[in-house]
């Protein structure tokens, strides 16, 4: 039943990617899409699909597929349901990172964000757990999504400080600060994506250990996992997916949130299915969005505004039913 249930969800990730290519200002049938895709050719629709949509799809699949198996990670090596990227403060801390390249550096490319994005979310994610640890009951879920959210706040308010003093930087990051899957190129996906299907794999490969993880440390300690070491190894992949993905899009939320969930409500507690079904059901969920979207306003919203109307209400809800049990 998994199997099917997996194959069912691959294949409705291709069918809606080809919709997907045929939104937009211009309606383009399905057929010549494909050829768009398959020839490359010279033709006015060839080359929007080609360098316009076929590149939001592609950013759209990464992004999505990255955040959802970040996201299943996180909650499983802090045993916190509230976990994930944009809500531990990892994506706040990248995108402020990406800021200080663009303001400071100049930065202009996916590629030159991307070391940016690694550093801000690796700091990020090492002051969220100091901060968390502080006290006498030391990490527990609730300190962590505390922490989480008031460096995002933080982050987020010196990120618009620094961008009122430099108009033009506001230009370069208007779009990319809320999220947003517009203006991307095939380079910019070919320079990110091989670290986002490496964090990817590196998560698949590591499936078993993460499951362990997830029981708790005191189990794993008594099966004989280094918990520590363990812990190290998910931050620094957590890092990697999500840095690769504030850095080709933007920091968008709520999908390291809600799709973990609704996996693991579905398949199970085993991380072996678990992680393979997020990384597809992510990237669905942002292609959903960005498509739907699209197409019954006929504008380009921000994929992070619609994912945030989708999320927010799912994080009160699960805020409110799990709040009396993660203390």
């Amino acid at each position: 039943m998994r199997i099917l249930a997996f194959c069912l969800i691959a294949l409705l990730l291709v069918v809606v990617s080809l919709w997907s290519l045929t939104i937009g200002t211009t309606a383009i049938p399905l057929s010549d899409a494909l050829r768009a895709v398959i020839s490359q050719g010279s033709t006015y629709q060839d080359i929007v699909i080609s360098t316009v949509r076929l590149p939001r799809v592609l950013t759209a699949i990464i992004v999505g597929s990255t955040l959802g198996v970040a996201g299943a990670l996180m909650q499983a090596v802090t045993n916190n349901p509230l976990a994930s990227p944009d809500l531990l403060g990892i994506s706040a801390g990248a995108a402020f990172a990406v800021v200080i390249s663009i303001v400071f550096f100049g930065a202009q490319s996916p590629l030159a964000f991307l070391w940016f994005a690694f550093g801000g979310a690796t700091v990020a994610g090492v002051v969220v757990y100091v901060i968390s640890s502080s006290g006498v009951s030391g990490v527990t879920p609730v300190k962590l999504a505390l922490s989480g959210a008031v460096l995002s706040v933080f982050l987020g308010s010196v990120s618009a400080s620094l961008l009122i003093f430099d108009m033009k930087a506001i230009d370069t990051i208007r779009m990319w600060s809320v999220g947003s899957l517009t203006g991307k190129d095939m380079a910019s996906v070919s320079a990110v994506a091989p670290f986002a299907i490496t964090g990817i794999a590196a998560t698949l490969l590591l499936a078993r250990e993460i499951t362990t993880l997830s029981l708790g440390s005191e189990v794993a300690q008594a099966v004989g996992q280094n918990v520590l070491l363990w812990r190290i190894i998910s931050g620094a992949v957590v890092v990697l997916m999500a840095g690769s993905s504030v850095a080709l899009a933007g920091p968008i939320g709520f999908v390291g949130l809600v799709v973990p969930h609704i996996i693991r409500l579905s398949v199970g507690l085993d991380y072996r299915w678990i992680l393979p079904f997020c990384a597809l059901s992510g990237a669905l969920l942002v292609v959903v969005a960005d498509g739907v979207q699209r197409s019954l306003t006929g504008i380009d919203v921000p994929v992070g505004v619609t994912l945030a109307l989708i999320g927010a209400p799912f994080f009160v809800w699960l805020a409110r039913s799990r709040a009396g049990g993660i203390a």
